[in-house]
C-alpha cells in the first residue's frame, strides 16, 4: 500500500497546507498537525499504518513520528470513545476543585480516567497537566472545545448534549 492510498486526499491537502506554514526544509514542524488530522479522520486514534504513512508523506524517519504520537496527550494510539474529555488537573484547576470534577464525571459515566464508556461514546483521559485556561478553573476540554467554571450542572448539560 502506498502512502497516498493510506492517507485520504483531504488529509493530504491539510498536511500540505500545514507544511507551507513553515520554512522550507522544516516539514517535521507539521507532524503534530498531520497526526491530529489523521487521528480525527480515523475516529479518534492513530494506528502504526497511519503513523508510517504520515512519516512517508512528510519524508521523515518513522521514529520521529512515533515519538510525537507517544509524547503529546492530544494524540491517542489506541481506540477510544468518540468524545474525548480532558479535565485540567494543574494547580489553578486543582485549587478550584478539579478533583471533584473528575470524580463527578467518573460517576456520571461509570468509568475511571483512562477508560471509554462501553457504548464508545466517551473517553475520559487519564490526566491533563494544563489546558491554559487558569482564569476559568476548573475547566475541561471536550473534543478540543473549552468549558470553564465547571459545576456538576454544567457538566450534565455539556455531556448530555453530545451524541
Amino acid at each position: 500500500m502506498t502512502k497516498d492510498s493510506v492517507l485520504s486526499e483531504h488529509v493530504r491537502e491539510l498536511i500540505d497546507d500545514w507544511v507551507t506554514r513553515f520554512p522550507p526544509g522544516h516539514r517535521r514542524s507539521a507532524v503534530i498537525s498531520a497526526l491530529r488530522e489523521v487521528q480525527h479522520e480515523n475516529g479518534g486514534y492513530l494506528t502504526i499504518e497511519l503513523m508510517d504513512a504520515v512519516a512517508d508523506y512528510l519524508e521523515l524517519p518513522k521514529i520521529a513520528v512515533y515519538e510525537v504520537a507517544s509524547f503529546y496527550s492530544m494524540l491517542e494510539t489506541k481506540p477510544v470513545g468518540r468524545h474525548s474529555i480532558s479535565v485540567c488537573t494543574n494547580i489553578s484547576c486543582m485549587l478550584n476543585g478539579s478533583d471533584r470534577i473528575v470524580d463527578y464525571i467518573e460517576k456520571k459515566l461509570g468509568i475511571k480516567t483512562g477508560e471509554s464508556t462501553p457504548d464508545g461514546r466517551f473517553y475520559l483521559k487519564r490526566e491533563e497537566e494544563c489546558l491554559a485556561a487558569c482564569c476559568g478553573a476548573p475547566m475541561m476540554m471536550v473534543d478540543h472545545v473549552y468549558y470553564e467554571n465547571l459545576t456538576p450542572e454544567k457538566i450534565d448539560e455539556i455531556l448530555d448534549s453530545l451524541k
